[in-house]
Protein backbone atom coordinates (compact mmCIF):
# COMPACT_ATOMS: atom_id res chain seq x y z
CA UNK A 1 0.00 0.00 0.00
CA UNK A 2 1.12 3.43 -0.77
CA UNK A 3 0.30 6.23 1.19
CA UNK A 4 1.71 9.25 0.22
CA UNK A 5 0.14 12.28 0.43
CA UNK A 6 -0.51 15.31 -2.56
CA UNK A 7 0.33 17.99 -0.83
CA UNK A 8 3.87 18.27 -0.56
CA UNK A 9 6.02 20.90 1.29
CA UNK A 10 8.33 23.18 -0.66
CA UNK A 11 11.57 23.47 0.99
CA UNK A 12 12.61 26.59 -0.69
CA UNK A 13 12.26 29.83 0.73
CA UNK A 14 10.93 33.00 -1.24
CA UNK A 15 13.17 36.06 -0.17
CA UNK A 16 11.07 38.35 -1.99
CA UNK A 17 8.88 39.90 0.42
CA UNK A 18 12.01 39.98 3.17
CA UNK A 19 13.84 42.37 0.37
CA UNK A 20 10.69 44.17 0.10
CA UNK A 21 10.67 44.82 3.98
CA UNK A 22 14.72 45.82 3.88
CA UNK A 23 14.26 48.22 1.19
CA UNK A 24 11.27 50.13 3.32
CA UNK A 25 13.23 50.26 6.20
CA UNK A 26 16.19 51.73 4.34
CA UNK A 27 13.74 54.44 2.85
CA UNK A 28 12.68 55.19 6.13
CA UNK A 29 15.75 55.47 7.70
CA UNK A 30 17.15 57.59 5.12
CA UNK A 31 13.54 60.01 5.11
CA UNK A 32 14.06 60.42 8.84
CA UNK A 33 17.98 60.58 9.63
CA UNK A 34 19.28 63.80 11.05
CA UNK A 35 21.50 64.46 8.14
CA UNK A 36 19.39 65.44 5.88
CA UNK A 37 17.72 68.11 7.84
CA UNK A 38 19.32 71.34 7.60
CA UNK A 39 20.72 73.12 10.62
CA UNK A 40 18.42 75.23 12.25
CA UNK A 41 18.73 78.31 14.64
CA UNK A 42 18.42 77.38 18.35
CA UNK A 43 15.36 79.24 19.93
CA UNK A 44 13.48 79.10 22.77
CA UNK A 45 10.23 78.78 22.69
CA UNK A 46 8.44 79.23 25.78
CA UNK A 47 5.40 77.28 26.42
CA UNK A 48 1.47 79.74 26.07
CA UNK A 49 1.21 78.98 29.58
CA UNK A 50 5.05 79.19 31.06
CA UNK A 51 6.97 82.44 32.09
CA UNK A 52 10.86 83.14 30.92
CA UNK A 53 12.79 83.49 34.02
CA UNK A 54 15.71 85.58 32.72
CA UNK A 55 16.23 89.38 34.27
CA UNK A 56 18.21 91.09 31.65
CA UNK A 57 16.16 91.25 28.27
CA UNK A 58 15.55 93.35 25.59
CA UNK A 59 12.47 93.63 23.28
CA UNK A 60 12.46 93.88 19.55
CA UNK A 61 8.83 94.49 18.31
CA UNK A 62 7.74 94.25 14.71
CA UNK A 63 4.46 95.75 13.90
CA UNK A 64 1.84 94.86 11.03
CA UNK A 65 3.45 97.23 8.31
CA UNK A 66 6.99 95.93 9.23
CA UNK A 67 8.34 98.65 11.43
CA UNK A 68 11.14 97.15 14.04
CA UNK A 69 10.94 98.50 17.68
CA UNK A 70 14.17 98.09 19.72
CA UNK A 71 12.63 98.78 23.55
CA UNK A 72 9.70 100.93 22.15
CA UNK A 73 12.16 102.72 20.55
CA UNK A 74 11.50 103.13 16.10
CA UNK A 75 14.85 101.99 14.23
CA UNK A 76 15.69 101.43 11.00
CA UNK A 77 15.89 97.75 9.04
CA UNK A 78 19.33 98.85 8.18
CA UNK A 79 20.47 100.32 11.83
CA UNK A 80 18.60 97.10 13.61
CA UNK A 81 21.77 94.92 14.06
CA UNK A 82 23.70 97.90 15.57
CA UNK A 83 21.16 98.48 17.70
CA UNK A 84 20.53 95.53 19.45
CA UNK A 85 24.38 94.80 20.02
CA UNK A 86 24.06 98.75 21.31
CA UNK A 87 21.21 97.77 23.96
CA UNK A 88 22.99 94.21 24.43
CA UNK A 89 26.28 95.31 25.95
CA UNK A 90 27.63 94.48 29.26
CA UNK A 91 25.09 91.39 29.47
CA UNK A 92 26.14 88.14 31.41
CA UNK A 93 23.61 85.95 29.42
CA UNK A 94 21.81 88.05 26.62
CA UNK A 95 18.31 87.89 25.51
CA UNK A 96 16.22 89.25 22.86
CA UNK A 97 12.14 88.93 23.33
CA UNK A 98 10.29 88.56 19.42
CA UNK A 99 7.26 90.19 20.00
CA UNK A 100 6.12 89.95 16.30
CA UNK A 101 2.54 90.30 15.05
CA UNK A 102 1.10 87.60 13.41
CA UNK A 103 0.29 88.77 10.02
CA UNK A 104 3.94 89.94 9.10
CA UNK A 105 5.97 88.07 7.16
CA UNK A 106 8.41 85.31 8.41
CA UNK A 107 11.34 86.98 6.34
CA UNK A 108 11.38 89.67 8.69
CA UNK A 109 11.34 87.63 11.99
CA UNK A 110 14.26 85.62 10.72
CA UNK A 111 15.91 88.58 9.96
CA UNK A 112 15.89 89.32 14.04
CA UNK A 113 16.68 85.64 14.42
CA UNK A 114 19.82 85.80 12.34
CA UNK A 115 21.16 88.98 13.96
CA UNK A 116 20.71 87.07 17.27
CA UNK A 117 22.52 83.91 16.01
CA UNK A 118 25.57 86.13 14.31
CA UNK A 119 26.11 87.66 18.09
CA UNK A 120 25.19 84.85 19.88
CA UNK A 121 22.33 86.41 21.60
CA UNK A 122 19.70 83.72 23.09
CA UNK A 123 15.64 84.79 21.45
CA UNK A 124 12.46 83.96 22.91
CA UNK A 125 9.64 83.71 20.99
CA UNK A 126 6.54 85.93 22.59
CA UNK A 127 3.31 84.27 22.70
CA UNK A 128 0.16 85.44 23.76
CA UNK A 129 -1.27 83.31 26.77
CA UNK A 130 -3.89 80.21 26.31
Amino acid sequence: MNLRSRNKVSPDFSMSSMTDIVFLLLVFFLLTSPSITPQALDLILPSASGRSENKQQASVSITKDGAFFVDAVEVEEERLESMIIKTMEGQEKPTIILRADGDIALNKAVKVMDIANRNKINIILAVKPE
